[in-house]
């Protein structure tokens, strides 16, 4: 019987948000961000006031929210997307 002591280095680990491989090269993902209601009413206000932010209004927003500025830029293109096709459908 052979064991493999690193059986438990095959679960990726996943530091800083950044995405590691695996040993079969697949990207694995980072898990879904769930956005607290309070952090989703200051976002979906900001787009209220503008679609687009500036890289210093991003950085304080993010802070503001306790989210990384990765996170506040995904959610300001997939409300963009949205909007969009809202508006494509009247």
């Amino acid at each position: 019987l052979l064991s493999h002591p690193k059986e438990h280095e095959k679960s990726p680990a996943i530091a800083n948000g950044e995405l590691h491989i695996n040993g079969k090269g697949k990207k694995l993902r980072k898990p879904r961000t769930i956005y607290s209601s309070l952090q989703l009413q200051a976002l979906n206000q900001r787009f209220q006031q503008t679609q687009y932010l500036a890289l210093p209004e991003r950085a304080e927003l993010a802070a503001q929210l306790g989210l990384t500025q990765t996170q506040v830029k995904i959610w300001f293109q997939n409300k963009r997307s949205k909007y969009k096709k809202i508006m494509k459908q009247g």
